[in-house]
């Protein structure tokens, strides 16, 4: 109420309020004030509505009197956040255009890069995507414990990984128990980058080809809010479509949805086996069960009918 009425007028109505009634010569002596002056102060509470008219002033409620004011200033308050939000907006948005540092942020060691793709995945609301090759430079598949905290509070993984990759030791378990948890995966032969996207509003991407990788630290862009951002997310989402996918095995009655998705993917029968945990025979007898379930005689045929009865 202070804004809404004068320190003198705010004493005068609290008087008021414990009188039954007082004409200006009352209020002068209650309050120790001249005549004038109490009359003046009578006069401008009933003009706020907070007082009947003279000669004998009663005090009216306030929040009658006062809530439209009230009202009136929030809606103008309101109106003013909305205004300095929208030209605060405009603002970063032409700044990020005119200076390439609000765009593009580069980061060097591996040190540094493994604690960005943490905070990345911590901060991460809706998605990631991942283009995860052969010989990571920063962090191990098994080494990434962001990421079932991630999946855990429904962050959605995407994840395409090289095919070398899967027959380096543990990262095909580690693999594994992510899509258990909700990570889907698929594979493919190559990848043209290394890339990590956040909600498709952040992505990093190392800069240093592996042909250079022994020549310094390694070095990595961060990716705000641009055109090419939407290239790497168009990049990403390219090579989504043609990647094969990988596959837990579930129930019992589909035991051999691991084994299809690595052989579909291209692994030899050795590969495979080792990364199973079984023989090489054992790998040909289930392929052979396959075949014979998709009635073909042949590994290609095989193949097709996979992705033809969406096996995968």
């Amino acid at each position: 109420m202070s804004d809404l009425l004068s320190t003198p007028e705010q004493h005068a109505y609290r008087l008021l309020v414990r009188m039954a009634g007082a004409a200006p010569t009352d209020l002068a002596a209650q309050a120790g004030l001249d005549p004038v002056e109490a009359s003046a102060l009578l006069e401008a509470l009933h003009r706020k509505g907070l007082a009947t008219p003279g000669p004998l002033f009663h005090a009216l409620p306030a929040d009658v009197a006062l809530g439209e004011t009230l009202l009136r200033e929030q809606q103008a308050l309101e109106s003013s956040r909305q205004m300095v939000a929208a030209l605060s907006e405009e603002y970063r948005t032409n700044t990020r255009r005119r200076n390439s540092d609000h765009l593009v942020e580069i980061v060097v060691g591996a040190q540094a890069l493994r604690d960005r793709l943490r905070e990345m995945q911590d901060s991460a609301r809706d998605e990631i995507f991942w283009f995860c090759r052969a010989n990571p430079i920063a962090m191990q598949g098994p080494e990434n414990a962001e990421e079932s905290g991630a999946l855990e509070r429904g962050v959605r993984y995407k994840a395409i990984y090289e095919r070398d990759l899967l027959e380096k030791p543990g990262e095909l378990d580690s693999i594994v128990e992510a899509m258990r948890l909700g990570e889907e995966s698929r594979t493919l032969p190559t990848l043209p980058v290394r890339l990590a996207i956040a909600d498709r509003t952040f992505a990093i991407c190392p800069l240093v080809p592996d042909a250079s990788r022994g020549v310094g630290e390694p070095t990595a862009a961060l990716i705000r809010p641009s055109e090419l951002l939407d290239a790497l997310v168009a990049l990403f989402e390219s090579y989504w479509e043609r990647a094969t996918p990988l596959l837990p095995d579930g129930s019992e009655e589909e035991p051999d949805k691991l084994l299809l998705s690595l052989f579909v993917a291209g692994l030899p029968d050795k590969s495979i086996a080792t990364q199973l945990g079984v023989s090489r025979r054992t790998v040909q007898r289930r392929l052979d069960r396959l075949m014979e379930a998709a009635g073909v005689d042949t590994r290609a045929g095989l193949a097709f009918q996979a992705a033809r009865r969406g096996w995968l």
